[in-house]
């Protein structure tokens, strides 16, 4: 009887084990498969969100292509200027949301004009740079240093510069680029730069392929300010107040008198460059979308150039 009963128990017992293993290993399954099915919906969505932000840049090319056929100029009380506003994303497969916003790249500086057609460094460019930085707080040294960064040879430029036995110092180690920049985001590994002053330069500031002119109509205050050492900040004020939206009604007479010549052939009231931001927000998934778009004259097509996710 005893032996019976100690059998019945180990039974029991043996049963309980199994059946607690069994809701042990049925919980873990269950829970990966949730993770698989929820990793795989993330997927899903981000792909949504990456061909939903593909749809809003072809549309802004057509945005842009009409703009260069209908407008003369570009400025800020164009369609194309104003913040897109929030646009549902509804069909039978994908709900949320796509908002975007367009900046003419060429209202900024572009560090690639510090290098001249004759792969020497422009030095009206270079001093235009250092009152950028001057103006933004930043150490203007960083001029000197970018154009030594892009600059295709390995002499340290005077009195600010650094090149590859500055970088091969640091840890990690690494090289001058000693070429034009292909993102603006380069400027980050620069000696001196670091994120602050980065994050204060940026909107000022891009990395276009070859030498590009500024917009007066559309350039940032502070790069306006940067054309001359004599503009300040009342100047520019005032400069605002004469552009408006519609910009400058003749941007050549109104500079005439305020830029050296060697600047003043410098501006335009025109664009090529553009760079289309869209966010997409499918479901708890969030895409940023990045283009450069290169908008070919008189009417021509406008050509995606960069395409970027995530970060410029």
């Amino acid at each position: 009887m005893i032996g019976a009963r100690r059998a019945r128990g180990v039974a029991l017992i043996t049963a309980i084990l199994i059946t607690a293993i069994t809701g042990s290993l049925a919980a873990g399954l269950a829970w990966d498969n949730a993770l698989d099915v929820r990793r795989t919906m993330v997927l899903l969505f981000h792909e949504q969100g990456t061909q939903v932000a593909l749809g809003a840049e072809s549309w802004i090319r057509n945005i842009l292509r009409d703009d260069g056929i209908d407008s003369q100029t570009d400025h800020l009380g164009e369609l194309w200027a104003s913040e897109l506003p929030g646009l549902p994303v509804d069909n039978d497969s994908v709900q949320g949301v796509v908002i975007g916003k367009i900046d003419d790249l060429q209202g900024r500086f572009n560090v690639n004009n510090l290098i001249g057609p004759d792969g020497k460094v422009d030095q009206d460019i270079l001093e235009q740079f250092q009152r950028l930085l001057v103006i933004l707080d930043i150490d203007p040294r960083i001029a000197g240093i970018t154009a030594d960064w892009i600059d295709a040879d390995q002499e340290v430029g005077f009195p600010d510069g650094a090149e590859d036995s500055t970088y091969t110092s640091l840890t990690p180690s690494y090289r001058a680029f000693n070429r034009p920049l292909v993102n603006v985001t380069e400027l980050l590994s620069l000696d001196g730069m670091d994120k602050a002053s980065f994050d204060i330069l940026l909107p000022h500031v891009t990395a276009l392929p070859g030498r590009t002119l500024i917009n007066v109509n559309t350039a940032t205050p502070a790069v306006l300010q940067s054309l001359d050492e004599n503009l300040d900040a009342s100047a520019i004020e005032g400069l605002l107040s004469l552009r408006e939206e519609g910009g400058f009604l003749d941007y050549a007479q109104t500079f005439s008198t305020l830029l050296k010549p060697a600047m003043f052939v410098q501006i335009v009231d025109k664009s090529s460059y553009f760079q289309l931001k869209a966010v997409v927000q499918i479901d708890t998934v969030r895409v940023t979308y990045y283009s450069v778009l290169l908008r070919s004259p008189n009417g021509g097509p406008v050509t995606t150039i960069v395409r970027s996710l995530g970060t410029l």
